[in-house]
């Protein structure tokens, strides 16, 4: 009996989101959730927010932290809102949903290169951190008695730990190094504001606006809501973490997602408020792969029809990351 092509096309439609990542696993347990919101929410912009207070101010500054976070996590309840808002659909990925709102065309300009400038962006920056950090270590070991090592080599000594873990399959199964991260998150800026205590409020500490002229005084004041903006992340990728929560019309995936986010956004008041202020106080003036990879698999498969397999999944995440870490070579 010959199927219609109709029946063709769900069943090869239903064997792709079995293969790509986002859509492979829908069994995340709810604490999973907390993990990868912390992860994708906290992460180096919260060093600049100290910085971002002394070119704001104690008034300003501190309003913009609880604005941004207000704002924040309002629009994470919309899009958790959003993931089931059709009967029977669930938007598992942040540009289907634009492509909801925008249509297919608009998508590609409003939702899509937005998503992918931010997530690639990250993607470049956090390795040349790693590179930047691991170098860092290095030379605190070293006590300057070793062989000086040019950047590019933990750039590339990061990127190898990174070719490996590309290659985990989803977002439940990283949940493990979600959890490091949120750890490592939480320590580091425990390490930062209570570093900052023990030094205490240095000696001829300043609160005022560095003078200078008003164009420079409106770009450091710009400059500085980026940072505070840079530090609240995570927006772009509560979709694809919510995919991964099992959904009934009994049970909807909005209940136990919504319940990760609210915890996630404690650990960021916690990490990002002391911070901050702290840093301020006492310095003064002195001062997101997978869904990347869901989208390049999903156009290699339904685009240009190739066979979902290991081999595709293999060559492509190789070629992503050591693309990048070419471009950042050629940078250094």
């Amino acid at each position: 009996m010959m199927m219609s092509p109709i029946h063709d096309r769900t069943e090869r439609a239903r064997d792709i989101d079995n293969w790509l990542p986002i859509t492979l696993s829908h069994n995340a347990k709810g604490w999973y959730l907390a993990f990868h919101n912390v992860t994708a929410m906290v992460g180096a912009g919260i060093l600049g927010l100290p910085y971002a207070m002394s070119e704001l101010g104690w008034e300003p500054g501190v309003s913009m932290l609880v604005i941004s976070w207000v704002i924040s996590l309002y629009t994470l309840w919309q899009m958790v809102q959003m993931h089931e808002m059709v009967p029977g659909k669930r938007f598992e990925r942040y540009h289907e949903l634009g492509q909801y709102a925008f249509g297919e065309k608009l998508r590609l300009y409003i939702v899509l290169s937005q998503q992918l400038t931010v997530e690639v962006g990250i993607n470049i920056v956090y390795l040349v951190i790693g590179g930047k950090s691991l170098q860092r270590i290095y030379e605190m070991v070293c006590n300057d008695n070793c062989r000086f090592i040019r950047l590019t080599y933990f750039i590339v000594i990061v990127a190898s730990v990174n070719f490996v873990l590309s290659h985990l399959p989803n977002f439940n199964s990283i949940s493990v190094l979600s959890l490091a991260a949120a750890v490592a998150s939480i320590s580091y800026s425990i390490i930062v504001w209570s570093q900052s205590v023990a030094r205490g409020v240095q000696p001829n500490v300043e609160y005022r606006h560095i003078p200078g002229t008003t164009a420079n005084k409106v770009f450091s004041f710009f400059s500085a809501l980026g940072d505070v903006a840079f530090a609240y992340a995570g927006n772009n990728v509560v979709l694809e973490i919510q995919a991964t929560v099992p959904s009934t019309p009994e049970k909807p995936s909005k209940g136990p997602m919504w319940k990760g986010v609210v915890v996630a956004y404690i650990v960021v008041a916690v990490c990002y408020f002391p911070v901050a202020i702290i840093g301020y106080w006492m310095f003064g003036n002195k001062m997101y792969a997978m869904p990347v990879f869901d989208m390049i698999e999903s156009v290699l498969v339904k685009k240009f029809n190739f066979a979902p397999s290991f081999k595709l999944r293999f060559i492509t995440r190789n070629l992503y990351v050591g693309m990048f870490t070419a471009l950042n070579k050629s940078r250094l």
